[in-house]
């Protein structure tokens, strides 16, 4: 059953996964399969939203979207089957599969959808198959675990598996460990046993021997008889006997020997001499012969007595030898006898060599002992030694592994830093971005707005938005903000401060929109009141508590204080201890300093003589102390005391302990302050307070780590250097040491220098500059400068030489001290090392910046080389500071000195008196009083005067020596120069006495001068308490109200672009409305197009369609006249609009505004000024009951206004003067060129309102002036009162000229009069005689009042300066700001008119077009096809668009196919195939049914065109013919074949094209089935392709050529293709066979075998000749035609020879390696597949039984040779086969019948007898 479904899925469903039985539940475990297989049923809509996963999830979503579609097809599913085939439960997906497969197979018959299967079920089925699938869903979730527990539940499976492999592996370990240890015993017993064996054995061989020694005597007797010493005898005489017969035996032997040697000899010699006698017989003579006999004889003689000589010393020596033996052996028996012991001597003997054997013993065990011994001792110590190895190496493995903990700690906590550093960077930048798109995109709005001209007051607004990091949108509405206003509305106030603050600036400093004009530049007053700004900070002073002056010493130190910082391990402590064996410094290291605060607090450090007032201080300094410790300004940063002293850690702690501390009651035994905890010294004290802190657990706090550092410098020698080790690390820690060194607040300096500058309107010069900085508390700060790495890499070398030095062999009693000592300090750097390296990095920055500002006196130093280098640069750097600082005081030193005598010289000088104050003269009143009226006159008539100010300023000047000339001449006109050339009024005589002999006198100092000393009269204590708020009140008042106005200005600014951009495009809006125009040119064309055509030509009709056109052109220039009268009133209806007048009157209020503050200010400040001198002239203040001057605003036209009539007064839209307006030139040029009646009145409203601002600068400007004569009319007044001797004359025409100025000085001057009353009685009370001391006083009094006097009026006077001035630029800019308005608008009216004019023009135009075309078309009498447009101002004819459609385009018939030389069509060749197809489907076919089937076809041709026309003419046996070229086997008949003969011409394949074209098909075969669809075989293609060169005929009615290759190519896939198959399958190795066929029979067959084994088979040399003559007599190629025979013939021959020639050649060019391919049975047997018997020759049958007749002889040609079980054979060798070459000789169906010779020899036949039927006649003519 798997089988089944597993080929069901893989092969006709082609799943996108191989299953296979054994991997089935495995590969349907996850769903994904299963929705797959629904999805190819399209059963499954959402298969795209299966995962193909093996998670939970993903299990879970698939049976969740599976279960609704198996309920549909009827599959029992539930979640218990959904489960078993999620847990791959053996059986479940196969069950389920096939009922799935049984559905899906009713599914395919009963040919439902899907949704049809849906539709039809019941809505209640339905909803319970929902509810159902709900639940399902819930229960499988709960059924199937989470991927997460899954995943637990493996990694604690793989655990658990691991577990029991090494439990497995330890009590393996523990076995073999038991069995070496039982092997170990039992080889221990066995030597033991081995030993005990061998000891018994020695026991017994020493029992044996002393057996053995214990000698059994016999009777002396038996060895003294006569017989035995007879025996003796004759034995000794036997030996004796034997012994020289033995040596007589010898010699003989030896004489024998030499007896043989001789004999020998003289054998060789007489054979030698025979020899030689024989040869030399004939040669020689024989007295030669006889001499050499007797020679050698001679030789034999002597060699004789040689050998008789050397036998006789032989047996000499033999003799000597054995005398001296038997001499040795008579020595050796006597011996033996004298030395014969006793048996109790060898009794004794035996028993010491057993004492000794013994003693042996003993010493060998011993020795072995020893050695065994020494063999455990050394053993101990070696265990001792590997023991301290494997420590020392574990401990190595846990410092490597914890170096590379700690580093990678590190290194993530460096990597958070850095990603926390681009965080904070890529914010920032992303910030900025945004700010730049934003400014960007608010430029481009405005461009649009503006017409690309953005003004410079915007540009600079939103350039100062995005410079201070603020949003340049609005962010949130702050019309009316809440209670608590959000984050964005409190931004936009941000911003509305910015603006309003620069704005502010601007005016104040007169720059960027202030900017002075060209006009006012000459006349710029000083820019301050040097008089009032002294003023101001005098009474600031005097409302401020007094401050304690700081002391400091007389002569500086000469002593150098620096302090040495870096991280942890940096080297720091080391470099010190070098730098104090070179310089006497003091090294104050704060570790050092609370543990030996803390022992002095154990050891009761006390203080020798405690006086009574340093107990008091210290009594007092207690509570000062804990108060600062509560109010430390950095809570956050504590420092730990203890071994660590640089560790930043929480301070909160410290903060609650000290609190607690301070509300602790006393107690015994706690330390608290009583009088013997106030007997202890400071430094008990503070570590008394720390130990309290780090026995709780707690940090020290800073600002008791500062008191021990500074109690300890104090102790130093005044002139010793100090450095600090390590300290500060915080800035906090920095801040309270510098602190309490140098007693000053850098943060609290700068809060009050800020608070010194109170006033920003007025400043005092003298206190202005600014306040040096003191001296920071240190000469220099040096930083050792390493990285984490290296202070990380020095602390692991720390701890390395630490085990090290443990590991190596010394007295443990020398190292315990210092291994106990150090041991808990390592471990905390250890522990700490991180938390130091971060916490110094993470304050580090702002130390930097402490110490960098505002002196730099930090040094850095890399501090990442050797020792010794370092401490040479640093001793380099303390020797420079010691030399800087010795230069610094020596300098100091001199400039005191300096000073000293400087003024000690002052002091010698006597001081120089004042210049008496010039006498008043008498006709200063009559000055000011025509400087009056020369300044009203011009006011009342509204023209500008210029010089009368300057005869007044003059007057004032010599009458009282106020100011200077040429400040005074600053003052100008307080309307500014004219500007109609008026005549100016002429100069008062005052102006005279610029000559007089007052210049020859040194002039005295002016009042506000560097030189003028100010008055610093005694003033009231409570008049500062006043004026302080109130100069504060009036500054404030007037910045806000400037800023309020300033901001309006800005605001309108936006709001006047983007009216003015509105009405713009509105009024282009309303100029591009749509108009009715086209619906009468439609109407018209439609019309036009309407007329018949016979009246085109008719002269009335193109006269009637002339006059239509003209109607046409009159009713569109009605249309354009309409809209341009309502575009005009459009545009005189935005004209009259009251938006820019209300704009105007608005603008003219801020104005105002801005006078009315400068106004207010002026008034204020006077005011103030007359309180101040007259509370230093002891006089009362008079209260003012006069109300303030105030400017009125401009009406405007809304009726909103009522309320604000109650508090500010109106004035209407007209001039305050009398004078008539009249325009200026100035005006004329905003509105020059051609005027229209609607800007006429924009004109004469503009005028009025620059009247109006004129007027109201004027009246503003006579205000300030009026105040200013009053006040100096009063202090006239005054002075003419205190002087008695005075001539009252003088006073009336004064007093004239003020009542006609002003009505109230009379009023003033009686309410001035009360108060003043007394004075002259007590003046008449005082004696008639004066001493001179009352004179000095008198007179100083009188100089005091005149000095007061003179700079009351100064300042007032450049109050009134600077006020006009104000006044001045402020209407200036008024004006400025009100004519580029009106130009604007002006701009923007006539824009609008230019507009309507050019649309009106363009419509006119367009018009005037349209009737040129229309007049056009009715000239050349044609109608207009495609469609007239005209919309507004555009014309076109629309050539998308046309009104009446075109006429239908001819089509090209489809091209069709002709007979062509008895060629059969496509159409003829698949009605063959068909009727062939359905009478044999496997292609063979009966030779008698074939030529039936032909005959039929031929003579039954009734209209079916089965055949050419050539055909029809064939006679039966001609057919017969045909078929007998046809047949196979003498039977049958390949129809196949016959159709791919009849379907020629086509080209011919080569065999080189066969076998490409193999390739191809194989390689679009992917899978190597042997066959193909029709999409591979059109994409491989055969060796000719369907792309001919086809001509595209001219006529377009004419059809195409008919492509009759690319149709052959197609034909042949339907001819060879099996279409029982679906889809069609093309077996293209059985097609390339029929295509293999040629007219050589041996050819072909050779073609046919190539094809099979897929390369070139070569042929055989010995059956090529004969195959040519074979071929040679008979058959000819049928791809050519042949007319007639003689050329038939012809071509023939041709062909074989051409074959000839190629087949000579391939056989030349045969390789060595050819036809090494292999060919099997099966193969063998499809090539050769003609020989092949039908069993079944019915023509109904369907299916023949077809049995190859070759198949026995294959077999037996493989048998014999070699291949017994039919393996392939290699192709040479089967081409050498007899029956295999006469097979390939005889074989016929590879060679292509040459049909054409039956239809040609046909065709003569008929020709010759001249009958042609009329059908054949017909069809030639076609």
């Amino acid at each position: 059953m798997s089988e089944i479904l597993c080929q069901w899925l893989n092969k006709e469903l082609k799943v996108s996964r191989t299953v296979s039985p054994k991997s089935f539940a495995k590969a349907f475990s996850s769903g994904y399969l299963l929705g797959e297989v629904l999805h190819k049923f399209e059963l499954q809509d959402d298969f795209s939203e299966f995962l193909d996963s093996r998670v939970s999830s993903a299990k879970l979503n698939n049976f969740s979207r599976l279960e609704p579609t198996l309920n549909l097809l009827g599959v029992q599913f539930d979640q218990n089957v959904a489960h078993g085939i999620i847990t791959e439960k053996p059986g479940v997906a196969t069950k389920l599969l096939y009922q799935l497969y049984i559905a899906l197979q009713k599914k395919k018959k009963s040919g439902l959808t899907g949704v049809e299967m849906q539709t039809m079920q019941r809505l209640t089925n339905l909803r319970l198959q929902n509810m159902k699938s709900d639940t399902f869903q819930e229960r499988l979730r709960h059924m199937i675990p989470r991927q997460t527990d899954f995943n637990l539940m493996r990694i604690t499976y793989r655990f658990q598996e691991k577990y029991k492999h090494v439990k497995e592996d330890l009590a393996h370990l523990h076995f073999e460990k038991l069995e070496r240890f039982q092997k170990l015993k039992e080889e221990q017993r066995c030597f033991d046993i081995e030993k005990q064996y061998l000891n018994r054995r020695r026991q017994n061989e020493i029992m044996a021997k002393i057996q053995a020694a214990i000698i059994q005597i016999p009777k002396p007797a038996s060895n003294r008889t006569l017989k035995a010493l007879e025996a003796q005898k004759m034995m000794k005489k036997k030996k004796e006997a034997e012994d020289v017969a033995d040596e007589i035996k010898k010699f003989e032997a030896l004489i024998k020997k030499d007896l043989q040697a001789k004999e020998s000899a003289s054998k060789t010699s007489l054979d030698t001499a025979g020899q030689t006698t024989t040869d030399l017989l004939n040669t020689y003579s024989d007295d030669e012969y006889i001499k050499k006999i007797q020679k050698r004889l001679e030789e034999d003689a002597f060699a004789r007595e040689q050998r008789e000589k050397r036998r006789r010393k032989l047996l000499m020596d033999q003799l000597i030898a054995h005398e001296a033996q038997e001499e040795a052996y008579r020595e050796e028996q006597l011996i033996n006898r004298l030395m014969r012991q006793s048996q109790q001597e060898r009794r004794i003997a035996v028993q010491l060599m057993h004492v000794r054997h013994e003693k042996e013993v003993l010493w060998q065990n011993r020795i072995f002992r020893e050695k065994q011994h020494e063999e455990r001792r050394l053993k101990d110590f070696q265990d001792a030694l590997d023991r301290e190895a494997a420590l020392a190496k574990q401990a190595k493995i846990d410092f490597e592994e914890q170096f590379l903990k700690e580093k990678r700690f590190h290194d993530q906590i460096a990597v958070e830093r850095a990603q926390a550093r681009y965080e904070k960077h890529y914010s920032v930048c992303a910030e900025i971005l945004d700010q730049i798109v934003d400014l960007s995109t608010k430029v481009a709005d405005y461009r649009m707005l503006t017409n690309n001209l953005i003004p410079y007051k915007l540009m600079h607004d939103w350039k100062e938005l995005f410079f201070n990091a603020k949003p340049i949108y609005e962010q949130a509405s702050v019309k009316t903000l809440p209670a608590n206003p959000s984050r964005e509305q409190l931004t936009e106030l941000e911003k509305r401060d910015l603006l309003d603050t620069n704005d502010y600036e601007e005016y104040k400093n007169m720059v960027g929109e202030w900017a002075l004009p060209e006009e006012m530049v000459d006349n710029l007053p000083p820019s301050n009141n040097c008089i009032l700004g002294h003023i101001l900070h005098r009474l600031a002073e005097k409302s401020l508590p007094p401050r304690a002056e700081s002391t400091t010493p007389e002569l500086p130190s000469f002593a150098v204080k620096g302090c040495l910082l870096g991280k942890t391990l940096s080297g720091k402590t080391t470099i010190l201890r070098s730098l104090q064996k070179d310089f006497p410094i003091q090294i104050l290291s704060i570790d050092t300093l609370v543990q030996e605060a803390i022992q002095a607090f154990h050891d009761n450090e006390k203080v020798s003589e405690v006086l009574p007032i340093q107990k008091n201080d210290e009594e007092d300094a207690l509570p000062v102390l804990q108060e600062e410790i509560k109010e430390s300004q950095d809570p956050q940063h504590v420092f730990s005391a203890g071994p660590v002293s640089d560790e930043v850690l929480p301070e909160t702690e410290g903060e609650t302990m000290l609190s607690a501390n301070a509300d602790k009651t006393p107690k015994a035994e706690e330390v608290k302050s009583s009088d013997s905890f106030l007997k202890l010294t400071t430094r008990a004290q503070l570590g008394a307070k720390s130990e309290q802190l780090l026995k709780k657990g707690k940090s020290i706090p800073d600002v008791l780590l500062v008191d021990i550092i500074v109690n300890a410098i104090n102790e130093i020698p005044v002139n010793q250097d100090c450095i600090l080790d390590g300290f500060p690390m915080t800035l906090n820690q920095a801040q309270l040491l510098e602190e309490a060194l140098t007693g000053c607040n850098r943060n609290l300096t700068e809060v009050e220098r800020k608070k010194a500058q109170k006033s920003t309107l007025a400043i005092d010069p003298a206190t202005s500059k600014e306040i040096p900085l003191p001296s920071p508390a240190f000469d220099f700060v040096i930083l050792l400068d390493v990285s984490d790495t290296s202070s990380m890499s020095r602390m692991n070398d720390i701890i390395a030489e630490e085990l090290s030095y443990k590991t190596a062999h010394e007295d443990i009693s020398q190292r315990v001290a210092a291994e106990n000592q150090d041991k808990d300090g390592d471990q905390n750097l250890r522990d700490q090392i991180q938390h130091r390296i971060i916490g110094f990095l993470d304050n580090w920055p702002l130390l930097e910046q402490w110490f960098s500002e505002p002196e730099n006196i930090l040094i850095k130093i890399n501090a990442e080389i050797d020792k010794e280098s370092l401490c040479e640069k640093v001793k380099e750097i303390l020797t420079t500071e010691i030399a800087k600082k010795k230069n610094k005081v020596e300098k100091k030193l001199e400039e005191k000195e300096a000073e000293k005598k400087a003024a000690a010289s002052l002091a010698e000088l006597p001081l120089p008196t004042p210049p008496p104050a010039p006498p008043p003269e008498p006709e200063k009143e009559k000055e000011i009083h025509q400087s009056h009226v020369a300044s009203k006159t011009p006011t009342a008539k509204g023209k500008p005067q210029s010089e009368a100010p300057h005869g007044k300023q003059e007057s004032l000047q010599e009458g009282k020596g106020k100011k200077g000339e040429t400040a005074l001449k600053r003052k100008g006109s307080p309307k500014g120069k004219s500007s109609g050339g008026k005549v100016p009024v002429k100069k008062s005589p005052a102006d005279s006495t610029d000559t007089s002999p007052v210049a020859i006198v040194p002039q005295p100092p002016k009042p506000g001068s560097e030189e003028w000393v100010y008055v610093n009269e005694p003033v009231p204590e409570e008049m500062p308490l006043f004026l302080v708020p109130y100069w504060e009140l009036i500054e404030n008042s007037y910045i806000n109200t400037i800023k309020t106005v300033l901001r309006h200005l800005r605001e309108d600014q936006h709001t006047v672009l983007a009216y003015l951009y509105e009405i713009r495009t509105s009024f282009q809006e309303f100029l591009k409305r749509p108009d009715h125009k086209q619906d009468f040119v439609a109407q018209w064309q439609a019309d036009f197009n309407s007329l018949p055509d016979d009246l085109w030509d008719d002269e009335e009709t193109k006269a009637e369609l002339h006059q239509r056109v003209n109607d046409l052109r009159d009713r569109l220039w009605d249309i354009c006249d309409a809209r341009k009268e309502e575009a005009e009133q459009e545009r005189l209806d935005i004209i009259n609009e009251s938006w820019l007048q209300d704009t105007l009157g608005m603008t003219m209020n801020h104005f105002f505004s801005l006078m009315q503050a400068e106004l207010n200010r002026f008034q204020d400040t006077k005011r103030l000024l007359q309180d101040y001198y007259w509370g230093m002239e002891s006089k009362i203040p008079v209260e003012d009951n006069k109300r303030f001057t105030r400017i009125p605003l401009v009406q405007l036209d809304s009726k909103d206004n009522s309320e604000s009539q109650l508090r500010i007064p109106l004035v209407p839209r007209i001039s305050i003067s009398l004078e008539t307006v009249t325009p200026k030139p100035k005006t004329k040029s905003v509105l020059k060129g051609k005027m229209d009646n609607s800007l006429e009145n924009v004109e004469s409203n503009f005028e009025a309102d620059e009247k109006l601002v004129m007027d109201t600068w004027q009246q503003a400007s006579l205000a300030v002036s009026h105040m200013v004569a009053a006040e100096i009319h009063q202090r006239l007044m005054e002075e003419e009162k205190e002087n008695q001797p005075a001539d009252p004359k003088e006073k009336s025409p004064q007093m004239g000229a003020n009542k006609k100025v002003k009505k109230e000085p009379p009023k003033k001057k009686q309410e001035d009069k009360k108060p003043k009353g007394k004075s002259p009685p007590m003046a008449e009370a005082t004696p008639v005689i004066v001493t001179t001391e009352e004179i000095a006083e008198i007179k100083r009094k009188n100089e005091l009042r005149v000095k007061i006097k003179e700079e009351h009026l100064a300042a007032l006077q450049f109050e009134e300066i600077a006020t006009q001035f104000r006044l001045e630029l402020i209407k200036t800019k008024a004006l400025a700001l009100l004519e580029d308005l009106v130009t604007k608008v002006v701009d923007v009216y006539k824009l609008m008119e230019k507009w309507l004019g050019e649309r009106y023009l363009n419509e006119m135009a367009s018009t005037e077009k349209l009737t040129d075309v229309a007049r056009y078309h009715i000239e050349t009498s044609t109608k207009i096809q495609n469609e007239l447009y005209l919309s507004q101002e555009d014309f076109f004819i629309n050539g998308n668009i046309k009104v009446f459609p075109d006429p239908p385009p001819s089509i090209r018939p489809p091209p069709v196919e002709k007979e062509e030389d008895g060629t059969l069509t496509i159409e003829q060749l698949d009605s063959l195939r068909d009727q062939f197809l359905d009478m044999a489907p496997k292609g063979i076919i009966g030779n008698k049914a074939f030529t039936d089937i032909l005959i039929d076809l031929v003579t039954l041709n009734l209209g079916t065109n089965n055949f050419p026309s050539n055909w029809m003419h064939l006679t039966q046996p001609e057919l017969q013919e045909l078929t007998s070229l046809l047949t196979v086997n003498s039977e049958f008949v390949d129809w196949r074949k016959f159709l791919l003969v009849t379907s020629m011409p086509w080209p011919i394949p080569l065999e080189e094209e066969l076998l490409e074209t193999l390739q191809k098909f194989k390689a679009v075969d992917k899978e190597q089935l042997g066959t193909i669809t029709f999409e591979q075989y059109m994409q491989a293609g055969l060796w000719f392709t369907g792309d001919e060169d086809i001509k595209i005929p001219e006529n377009p009615l004419e059809p195409l050529p008919f492509n009759r290759q690319e149709h052959l190519i197609e034909f042949f896939f339907r001819l060879f293709a099996d279409y029982e198959k679906d889809p069609p399958q093309l077996d293209y190795t059985q097609m390339l066979l029929y295509f293999a066929c040629h007219p050589d029979t041996v050819e072909g067959v050779y073609r046919a075998l190539s094809v099979a084994v897929g390369t070139h088979v070569f042929q055989q040399v010995k059956a090529s000749i004969p195959s040519a003559e074979k071929t040679s007599s008979t058959d000819a190629g049928p791809a050519e035609e042949f007319p007639e025979p003689e050329e038939n013939a012809a071509r023939e021959e041709r062909k074989l020879k051409d074959d000839t020639e190629k087949r000579e050649q391939k056989d030349e060019e045969i390789p060595e390696n050819a036809n090494n391919e292999k060919m099997s049975m099966e193969t063998l047997l499809k090539v050769f597949k003609g020989g092949s018997e039908a069993q079944d020759s019915n023509r109904f049958a369907s299916h023949l039984k077809i049995e190859n007749i070759y198949a026995e002889g294959f077999i037996k040609t493989f048998q014999d040779l070699g291949a017994k079980n039919l393996e392939p054979i290699e192709v040479a060798v089967l081409l050498k086969h007899p029956f295999i070459q006469d097979l390939i000789s005889n074989y016929s169906d590879y060679k292509f019948p040459d049909i054409k010779i039956i239809l040609q020899r046909s065709e003569h036949v008929q020709g010759s007898d001249g009958e042609r039927s009329p059908s054949r006649h017909t069809e030639e003519k076609k």
